[in-house]
């Protein structure tokens, strides 16, 4: 898989190449508004129940390994 400075360095790449002023303004508002968004995540009053029953099933041992995981759900895609 490719490092975060590799990914980097490659777009920064293409990003030179290109000569249309239309598209790079267009690329520059996407890369613009992306990096605003991410900083802040709202989330609903679901969400935050959802994320506060998680963490009460961690505390209490609530868990199951991957391999059960995928185990359940090919049984019930079988059952279908």
């Amino acid at each position: 898989m490719a490092t975060v400075e590799k990914i980097r360095n490659g777009l920064i790449d293409k990003i030179l190449s290109i000569r249309n002023k239309a598209f790079l303004q267009a690329l520059d508002k996407l890369i613009s508004s992306s990096s605003s968004e991410s900083d802040i995540v709202k989330l609903t009053n679901e969400q935050k129940a959802m994320l506060e029953m998680s963490e009460n099933d961690i505390k209490h041992g609530n868990l199951i390994s991957q391999e059960e995981m995928s185990k359940r759900n090919l049984e019930w895609l079988n059952a279908m």
